[in-house]
């Protein structure tokens, strides 16, 4: 499943940039199995043969930086526009992709149940497929990750505010729906999302 020794190269860009206004305190470092939440998804990430991880932090940045152990090939940007919406973060990560990668799989932070098996399958079915965007579609339900072809970064990144890319995923006619038997990984957004994970 290794991206670097296959014929595609794919990078893959983790958005944690928000400030967990929820929380009081930064959900990315909330501990969870003994290590912080934000942990959980660089480690399934790693384990899935990217070319590379780029880390996109804002809120709490340095502090939740020192907190995580990244492995070979991970690094971290700073958005310093994060309050203005993930749409911000989205940008800075893909204009953050080495240029030898065709695409970008794009995951969120909050979501530390993410199954390296789903990872691998809309991988695959990118790489199979030549699609320009191929996301997860747990059951029914669109979810992460979203794969995107470089040559439609600029199209996904365009839109503001908080939405990401959802309206260019609600109206693009080309995206390549990976159907997976499971249900969708949690995102944790509220303390009572946290409690059900424990």
């Amino acid at each position: 499943m290794s991206a670097s020794s296959g014929p595609v190269e794919i990078s893959a860009v983790i958005l944690a940039a928000g400030s967990s206004k929820r929380f009081g305190e930064p959900k990315q470092l909330l501990v969870l199995d003994g290590k912080p939440l934000l942990q959980h998804v660089v480690d399934v990430v790693a384990s899935c043969g990217f070319a590379e991880i780029v880390v996109v932090l804002g809120h709490a940045a340095d502090e939740i930086e020192a907190a995580l152990e990244l492995p070979e090939g991970a690094r971290v940007v700073v958005n310093p526009e994060f309050a203005e919406g993930q749409s911000t973060s989205l940008r800075l990560g893909l204009a953050s992709v080495t240029p030898d990668s065709v695409a970008a799989a794009i995951f969120l932070g909050d979501q530390p149940r993410l199954s390296r098996a789903a990872i691998g399958q809309v991988i695959a079915a990118f790489r199979s497929s030549g699609a320009r965007v191929a996301r997860a579609v747990y059951r029914g339900t669109p979810g992460h990750p979203v794969i995107v072809a470089r040559d439609s970064f600029d199209e996904f990144g365009a839109r503001a505010g908080d939405t990401g890319a959802r309206e260019f995923l609600a109206s693009a006619e080309d995206i390549l729906e990976v159907a997976l038997d499971a249900d969708p990984p949690q995102d944790v957004d509220t303390p009572s999302d946290f409690d059900s994970l424990q």
